[in-house]
């Protein structure tokens, strides 16, 4: 029997096989690896081309899961997705389908442009993805649909597609890499064209995703809880609507957040999940993410306060190296001693391996530039 450090440590490992292949898609295997772990659903929002099908095949892939995957028009029939009436049935009067090897056999589900379906396909969807259940004439199936990952080129404005796109808990905003990623891209792109055939190690389970979520309850929230507080009442000052469903749903994920970084006790960096519950539009996301990364002593907030450090100890050795006076050489060794002290307190504040490893870099470049200072001015 596995103990529940071993069980802890799937999570990442399914998250990094997750991203492998894919050049700057990281925050997308995140949303879906929280997805997963909660069993809440999540819509990745963007234009075509990033990668979203292929991630959500792969998440399965991973999981050895039942896997549906569709793209939506406005004319797709329920049948397509629920299979087709049963014609024996009808002939007893029994309005019912044939479900075999359609959605509600899967475990994970993929559908492009979710929006774009009919009414009648939405109002089945609502009661699959909440319940799990569909009703099939007289017969309630239980569908063994563990997350609904959906895609989307745009954000729905119309009064009835506003319920679902509420229900998809876990929202990111996908937009093609950046230019300096290119060469990356492209060789990325080669490779999984050839590979993408070759049979996927699996990971974890779909009985392990279910350990997993008996650990999501165990996980102490009291550490983060009046930060929690705070962070829902700033927002909502600021106008940053938030709906009773979803605030609700906040600590789960909070723990879920834990659970994926292999802790039972969560910290402040695992309220940074709220980026991806709280934005309703790209432009919530900016202000959202703003707010937390000023508020919320995280990694990524280590690690931009580090790069600014770093460029300004990379002009100082410049300075040091064109000063010849004495004097002006003292006076920028002086300055050296709040980038140190600051580096330092910044590792106290966190565990995070990158950051530390950083730091640890900076704080030797100081400490040689202190040394070179010396030299210069006959300390040595």
């Amino acid at each position: 029997m596995e103990t529940t450090n071993q069980v802890l440590s799937y999570p990442k490992k399914f998250m990094e096989a997750l991203s492998a292949p894919f050049v700057g898609r990281e925050e997308e295997a995140k949303v879906i690896t929280l997805a997963l772990l909660s069993g809440e659903h999540v819509i990745l929002v963007g234009e075509p081309g990033t990668a979203k099908s292929a991630l959500a095949r792969r998440a399965a892939e991973l999981l050895d899961a039942k896997f549906f995957m569709y793209l939506l028009t406005k004319y797709t029939e329920p049948s397509e997705l629920f299979g087709p009436l049963d014609i024996n049935a009808l002939k007893q009067g029994v309005y019912k389908r044939v479900t075999k090897g359609k959605l509600l056999e899967s475990e994970i589900i993929f559908l492009d442009e979710i929006f774009k379906a009919s009414s009648a396909i939405l109002n089945t969807l609502l009661s699959v993805i909440n319940e799990r259940q569909y009703y099939n004439g007289d017969e309630i199936i239980q569908v063994p649909l563990r997350t609904l990952i959906s895609a989307s080129n745009e954000i729905p404005d119309e009064p009835e597609l506003e319920a679902l796109y509420d229900r998809l808990l876990i929202r990111q905003f996908t937009k093609p890499i950046d230019q300096g990623y290119i060469k990356d891209l492209l060789k990325s792109a080669w490779s999984y064209e050839f590979n993408k055939k070759e049979k996927v190690e699996k990971i974890m389970s779909i009985q392990d995703l279910d350990r997993l979520y008996e650990l999501i309850q165990k996980v102490d929230l009291s550490p983060i809880l009046d930060k929690l507080i705070e962070l829902i009442l700033l927002f909502e000052a600021k106008d940053i609507h938030i709906s009773d469903r979803r605030k609700g749903k906040i600590p789960k994920l909070v723990a879920t957040s834990a659970i994926l970084n292999g802790r039972l006790t969560a910290v402040e960096e695992d309220l940074l999940v709220l980026k991806y519950i709280i934005p309703q539009t790209q432009e919530d996301l900016v202000q959202v993410s703003g707010i937390l990364t000023e508020k919320i002593k995280s990694s990524e907030r280590y690690l931009k306060e580090l790069e600014e450090i770093r460029s300004n100890l990379i002009k100082t050795k410049t300075l040091v190296q064109e000063e010849k006076d004495s004097e002006k050489l003292i006076e920028i060794s002086k300055s050296l001693k709040p980038m140190k002290d600051r580096i330092i307190e910044i590792n106290k504040e966190t565990d995070n391996e990158k950051v530390r490893n950083i730091s640890t870099e900076l704080l030797k470049e100081i400490n040689d530039l202190g040394e070179k200072i010396r030299d210069k001015v006959g300390l040595a």
